[in-house]
């Protein structure tokens, strides 16, 4: 019969010699999650800093902003869409 020093002292959680990897695995997927949120922030920072003060108002767009805002919906209603190969899908970022 097993006495109850013997069940205290059993070691049950496993086997502690061939999971030895946890510690530095941990700490390296954290210095990992650091160091991309790091990069992240400072990449959104810099854009954040590449905005204008204030942008333009929407009521004075410009006779070209509102050609674009006037092209008609290619579906007309129907459903269904003209497929042409090449044509633009709108305005392209460059």
């Amino acid at each position: 019969m097993l006495t109850t020093v013997q069940v205290l002292a059993e070691n049950n959680f496993g086997d502690t010699r061939t999971g030895g990897l946890a510690g530095p695995m941990g700490l390296f997927l954290i210095l990992l999650l650091g160091t991309a949120t790091v990069l992240l922030i400072r990449n959104m920072n810099s854009r954040l800093r590449r905005l204008p003060d204030r942008f333009p108002a929407q009521g004075g767009a410009t006779p070209a902003d509102r050609v674009e805002a006037s092209v008609a919906d290619p579906t007309d209603g129907t459903g269904t869409q003209e497929s042409r190969p090449n044509a633009a899908n709108g305005p392209q970022q460059r």
